[in-house]
């Protein structure tokens, strides 16, 4: 970078007219304050050497459920957390690679709850067995949940990668969902459980949102954050909702279901832009894939049914890309003061 007076050097020397640098201010003044956060930027790989590592901690994952197995398929867990941990120690702290970073962490997460739940084993259980051996299942799932969520935070207190809080977020979810199904005991009631499924979903929503409000400009880890718990919550939100229109129950699907699924999707869609997150948008996508499919094919375009289905919603997506801003800032501004003081700027 050259400082200010090196410019004006440059400029009283003739190597470069002032009105060049003037529109090169202006320029850069408008790049600055351009929405950026519109990208909705966040880092997975830095180079192929991250992709290199990743396949390389993976081999180490796959050996190490491998050596655990053969001592006893309880310290399978075990031996996948301490190798996860192990490797997180430099390629996270030391070396900050992001894909590595996310990969270990995931399979932390897991080993621990694996781990946990062989501390409570439920032999030969099913999701709907008898109330006896349901409750027991119910009460290992939470206990390994609560677990997981403790070693989580510890994890994010080390290593802070973003996506950790939302892997604690789900092992806290886990634990309240499953305690209040041992508690209750409507565990085969799916309607009970996708309702505390979706009201979980919620809750890590507006847990997003909080993170996402103290990082408007999305510039910190704080963004990236957002983002993994936004990822989290858009299918425990989405996935009930369309199970309660009656989305994905089977081959055929009413035009009223059709008509819902369509302005649930739009919904999803006007808060995505709003709130400058595509997530939600993602998560839903398949419903809408699904029942549009349907449609076409009860309506005789058999042979076309997918073609149409992709053409339609690919035209719509790449769409709504093309004029997110515009629509932004269309969208919050009607909104009221307190929406536009706690999303991004348009």
């Amino acid at each position: 970078m050259y400082s200010q007076s090196e410019i004006q050097s440059a400029i009283d020397a003739g190597v470069v007219k002032a009105d060049t640098i003037t529109a090169l201010d202006k320029h850069v003044s408008e790049l600055r304050s351009a929405p950026v956060q519109d990208e909705e930027n966040f880092r997975l790989i830095t180079g192929f050497n991250d992709i290199f590592v990743a396949i390389a901690a993976i081999i180490m994952l796959v050996a190490a459920v491998g050596i655990g197995g053969a001592i006893d398929d309880a310290l399978e867990g075990v031996f996948i957390a301490i190798t996860a941990w192990g490797l997180a120690e430099f390629f996270t702290l030391k070396r900050r690679m992001a894909l590595p970073s996310i990969i270990l962490l995931i399979a932390f997460v897991g080993g621990i709850f694996s781990s946990a739940l062989s501390l409570y084993p439920v032999n030969d259980v099913t999701i709907f067995g008898d109330d006896d051996t349901q409750y027991m299942q119910e009460t290992s799932f939470a206990i390994a949940s609560a677990i997981t969520a403790l070693m989580s935070f510890l994890h994010w207190k080390r290593f802070k990668v973003p996506i950790t809080i939302a892997a604690g977020a789900a092992a806290i979810a886990g634990v309240i969902i499953f305690s209040i199904l041992s508690l209750i005991g409507l565990s085969k009631n799916e309607y009970i459980i996708l309702s505390l499924v979706l009201m979980g979903g919620l809750c890590i929503f507006a847990f997003a949102m909080r993170w996402d409000i103290s990082d408007k400009l999305r510039e910190t880890r704080r963004s990236d954050v957002a983002f993994w718990l936004h990822l989290l919550a858009a299918p425990m939100i989405a996935h009930p909702l369309f199970y309660f229109i009656g989305a994905t129950g089977g081959d055929e699907i009413t035009a009223l279901q059709a008509f819902g699924v369509f302005g649930t999707y739009i919904i999803m869609a006007i808060i995505a832009i709003i709130i400058d997150r595509r997530a939600m948008l993602v998560s839903a996508l398949a419903y809408v894939l699904i029942a549009m499919t349907i449609l076409f094919n009860q309506f005789g375009a058999i042979e076309l049914n997918v073609a149409l289905t992709a053409f339609v919603i690919g035209s719509a997506l790449l769409s709504l890309s093309a004029f997110w801003t515009p629509l932004r800032k269309k969208l919050v501004s009607i909104m009221p003061n307190i929406v536009k003081d706690n999303v991004p700027a348009t």
